[in-house]
């Protein structure tokens, strides 16, 4: 999801920002931090690069906003956190112990930067003032534990044997970045993407590679991380035939002009990209392709939050109204907290979107895709409407799935407070950014703050059907109903789980209803017959967990931080 632990760097400026509260020695003098626009400049394209995925100078992200942090942190102090912040941790510093307590992740050392590049992000972060939050509406105390009760841990064990991963793809951890596994339709040929340019067939358990990225689209980049690079893939359901592939990917910004784009007076970090490839349906690696062209491009403010899932219905067939009709999850672009919530939060805007397009069809603005005439907001009055919207209101739509039930689900990585699950029905609001999960959240105040939902049966939000708050967890996996037959406990079970803490949990499928909030369960796994956890494993802070099923619908685990795989192979009570 990150490249150079991104996520654990922002909890370690995170730290810095807020001990300022506890006063001390870290409140000293910093004159001499440089002025120098060249040391500034360096220290700004460092920044870009390494911090500013989870940060920026006016809200909360990932990461707090730095705005002001050399007015009460010393510069000393911040450059010895980050070159060994797990040291300061572990040794009983007062202030790093209490935010490690608060935020319940560890950060890996970062002494990879050197001094001068520390000293140059430092000088460009003095630059910044401390925003000053407007205040909002009153909506009543913010809560300090949104969801008090604790995800209990079920009596399933399910026992799993190490498979091949991937090729390693770079030479800091992670060390590849797998994300997504998916099927051939109608075929049990298993395909599994690395966001760092490359998706590969598993033949024999064995990894092939059949398309690489940067060969194929010479503008391809996959930085500065976090989520950017070879994005998802989907093979059209009839690609036996038609030898149809979709794919998405990060290009830099200005490489082309996007279809949906926003005013020049608002930044562009860079562009993602959905692509139809034609192939041969019958060739087996590598891909070649016969053409390809591009169905849209559109702008992000960030490098988070892109182009996150694409997916095609596994469950309808030729002649079904949804046959065909390819599912895009755009998350908001890191508009809402950067200070552009007005991206997000209408119907004339795309970002924060679930979209269901027409490949094949040509009603599009750019005449590359078809609208479905049962699309939602077809029929809208307001001609600036985005209609290829099917449902909007969400920060990051990480995963989309179907149950055999046919509900479609989408997991939603939370801002600071709560991680959701939702249930997505046509036209439906899901309410970022003016909620998290079923709670209250102020896009123009502090978006750190979340306060009870006081505004009753009229509110016309859609809220999620399971959620959990970050004394859990930090980050939503999406994941899967289990449709396999090694692991019977799981039957019945929608399967799921935290990227950064690496812990598996599930719930009842059939307590998914709209409405309410299903109950959560952890479950674990073993090897040689002993429990074990992932964080020990990969003897990691952050696990990066994945998921994925193969044709048999048996459950695969992929630990991105050390590049290894797992399969499922049975399970048993303890």
């Amino acid at each position: 999801m990150k490249t150079t632990s991104l996520l654990s760097l922002s909890y370690l400026l995170l730290i810095l920002l807020v001990v300022t509260s506890c006063g001390g020695e870290t409140k000293n003098d910093n004159n001499n931090i440089s002025t120098d626009e060249a040391v500034i400049a360096a220290g700004q394209a460092t920044f870009d690069m390494t911090c500013g995925a989870c940060h920026n100078f006016m809200q909360a992200g990932i990461g707090p906003q730095l705005g002001g942090l050399t007015k009460e942190v010393s510069a000393d102090w911040i450059k010895n956190f980050v070159k060994n912040p797990q040291q300061m941790i572990d040794s009983g510093d007062e202030r790093a112990v209490m935010l490690f307590k608060k935020f319940n992740s560890y950060m890996p050392s970062f002494s990879y930067l050197s001094d001068e590049q520390i000293d140059q992000v430092i000088a460009y972060i003095n630059t910044k003032e401390a925003p000053v939050f407007g205040g909002g509406t009153d909506k009543g105390e913010a809560l300090k534990n949104p969801i008090p009760d604790t995800i209990q841990t079920s009596d399933i064990v399910v026992a799993m044997k190490e498979i091949t991963g991937l090729p390693a793809s770079s030479d800091k951890q992670p060390i590849n970045r797998m994300t997504k596994m998916d099927q051939l339709p109608g075929t049990k040929r298993s395909f599994v993407v690395d966001l760092n340019g490359r998706l590969y067939e598993m033949v024999n358990g064995q990894p092939k590679l059949y398309m690489d990225m940067a060969e194929l689209m010479p503008n391809f980049i996959r930085q500065p991380g976090l989520a950017t690079g070879f994005g998802s893939f989907a093979f059209h359901p009839e690609f036996s035939t038609n030898g149809l592939l979709y794919t998405t990917h990060t290009e830099p910004a200005g490489t082309k002009s996007a279809d949906f784009a926003y005013a020049d007076s608002i930044p562009v970090k860079l562009q993602w990209i959905l692509t139809e490839w034609t192939t041969d349906p019958a060739a087996k690696a590598p891909f070649t392709s016969t053409s390809h062209r591009e169905l849209f491009r559109i702008n992000m403010v960030t490098q988070i939050h892109g182009m996150q899932d694409i997916r095609f219905n596994p469950l309808v067939k030729k002649g079904d109204a949804d046959y065909g009709l390819l599912y895009v999850g755009l998350g908001d672009g890191g508009a809402a907290e950067n200070g552009y919530a007005f991206l997000i939060d209408n119907l004339q805007t795309a970002w924060g979107s679930i979209f269901r397009i027409d490949p094949a069809g040509t009603n599009s603005k750019n005449g590359n895709y078809g609208i479905p005439a049962s699309n939602p907001f077809v029929s809208d009055a307001n001609p600036n409407t985005v209609k290829e919207i099917y449902a909007k209101g969400f920060r990051n739509p990480h995963r989309l799935t179907w149950l055999q039930s046919g509900e479609m689900l989408a997991s939603n990585v939370g801002h600071h407070s709560i991680e959701s699950l939702y249930m997505i029905q046509p036209g439906r609001n899901y309410g970022w950014p003016y909620r998290e999960g079923t709670f209250v959240i102020d896009p123009y105040d502090d978006m750190y703050k979340v306060f009870a939902n006081t505004i009753g049966p009229n509110d016309p939000i859609t809220y999620p059907v399971a959620q959990y708050d970050h004394d859990e967890g930090n980050a939503i996996l999406g994941g899967f109903e289990y449709l396999g037959s090694d692991v019977l406990e799981l039957k019945g079970k929608y399967v799921f789980g935290d990227i950064v803490q690496g812990w598996l949990a599930y719930v009842n499928i059939a307590d998914l209803k709209l409405g309410q909030q299903a109950t959560i369960k952890k479950w674990q796994v073993s090897m040689n017959g002993k429990p074990v956890n992932f964080k020990d494993i990969c003897d990691c802070k952050k696990v990066d967990l994945r998921l994925g099923t193969d044709g048999d619908g048996e459950l695969y685990i992929f630990t991105k931080t050390d590049g290894k795989a797992y399969k499922l192979v049975g399970s048993k009570a303890m």
